[in-house]
């Protein structure tokens, strides 16, 4: 944060905007100088908001600080406030020039809109399952208690963050956790590092809860340093992607990892309209990563949010299920050899001998199809990796074929 700033850090501001004139108290200063401001008031339509709510650096003409008594130290700060933000415009407007509104407040207004639109139709009949439902913890008080005792009578749970720069000096905001028939979206930045001590900590810690989450290493990071907590029995699904991509390819690597979302279109039947959502949260938290300040959040969003969790458990059994599948269909074949062979089928081979059964063997072949269709289909890096192609948005899943 700009020390410059720090000083107006929980005071009343006025800004002045491209896009009008708006008053509350400052919350938070991004790297960005991106401002976040709750007990919103806008003074033009005297309509007050609640919760927090995000202005970008290069909308803001000016920053007035209401609640200094000392006029010259008042206008110090203020100097100071606008000295800084001013600084920052250029650096905000070359980085918002090629999104798709010339002015973040109305572009990210304008996607929030088109969000809800599309989110809040109604669904077909065959997608309308997929409906999550979610409970939105975000004090401490009637929710958090039930919740924290739910997840910690659970074998396997789901953990999604998101926020801004998950590393250790980034901001995490939300906790998404997910089991088979509930899913909590934990308000972090409303509950603080009190929600971790109060019982999150405990459960994210258990050795004896699973918890499913992709690429963990930027959320452990962040947990790790900023709340003290240490991430224990992880399954990692970017890792076991990886992995199942190798056996599908006959031990080859990929060049690359995938995203949790495409993870998700490649391993899971997801119906069209959750994709597109998950899209175009992406695309919006990709232009404006501030939007995980926004109090309210979108129930859009949250239904989002709450998405994700729910499917990173689904995912986690579809991997498991093709790690499992050579070794069902050896056992298969132990059957079928036992059950439909002759009498006499295994010979002289006797009860003790461990010499590799045929059924086994036959692995080694079906390993070295795989290499060369693989080898066939793909283009290999400098380093022996296999280049992967992105999944497009209604793809099928491109391995369904190569497992088997």
């Amino acid at each position: 944060m700009d020390q410059r700033l720090e000083n107006a850090l929980g005071k009343s501001v006025k800004l002045t905007l491209t896009c009008g004139v708006f008053q509350g108290v400052l919350h938070h200063v991004n790297p960005g100088c991106n401002l976040l401001l709750h007990t919103v008031k806008n003074l033009e339509t005297g309509r007050s908001s609640p919760g927090v709510k995000v202005f970008f650096s290069q909308e803001i003409v000016n920053v007035e600080l209401l609640d200094e008594p000392d006029s010259e130290k008042r206008t110090a700060v203020l100097s100071e406030c606008a000295s800084a933000v001013e600084e920052n415009k250029g650096v905000d407007t070359r980085r918002a020039r090629g999104s798709l509104g010339s002015s973040p407040c109305l572009s990210l207004e304008r996607q929030l809109r088109a969000f809800n639109s599309l989110s809040m139709n109604s669904l077909p009949e065959k997608e309308e399952e997929e409906r999550v439902q979610y409970t939105v913890v975000d004090c401490f008080r009637e929710k958090f208690g039930p919740a924290v005792l739910h997840l910690k009578q659970q074998d396997v749970i789901s953990v999604v963050g998101e926020g801004v720069d998950l590393r250790p000096h980034g901001k995490l905001l939300w906790l998404q956790i997910a089991t088979k028939s509930r899913v909590f979206l934990f308000d972090i930045l409303l509950l603080g590092p009190q929600a971790f001590r109060n019982g999150l900590q405990a459960v994210l810690e258990d050795k004896n809860i699973l918890k499913v989450i992709h690429d963990c290493r930027w959320i452990s990071d962040c947990l790790f340093h900023k709340y003290s907590v240490l991430l224990d029995n992880v399954f990692d699904t970017q890792v076991a992607d990886v992995l199942q991509f190798s056996v599908a390819t006959g031990g080859f690597f990929p060049h690359r990892t995938c995203t949790l979302q495409e993870c998700l279109m490649q391993h899971l039947r997801i119906p069209s309209k959750c994709k597109t959502l998950m899209k175009c949260k992406q695309q919006m938290a990709l232009e404006n990563p501030d939007i995980w300040f926004l109090r309210p959040l979108p129930p859009s969003l949250l239904q989002v949010l709450a998405l994700k969790a729910m499917y990173l458990l689904l995912l986690r059994s579809s991997l498991m299920d093709s790690f499992m599948a050579d070794f069902t269909a050896v056992v298969h074949a132990y059957l079928n050899t036992s059950q439909h062979g002759s009498e006499d089928h295994l010979g002289s081979i006797k009860p003790n001998c461990l010499e590799l059964p045929k059924e086994l063997r036959q692995l080694a072949d079906i390993q070295k199809l795989r290499r060369e269709k693989a080898v066939n289909e793909h283009r290999i890096n400098e380093d022996g990796l296999l280049i992967r192609r992105v999944v497009e948005l209604n793809e099928r899943n491109p391995q369904e074929d190569e497992t088997h």
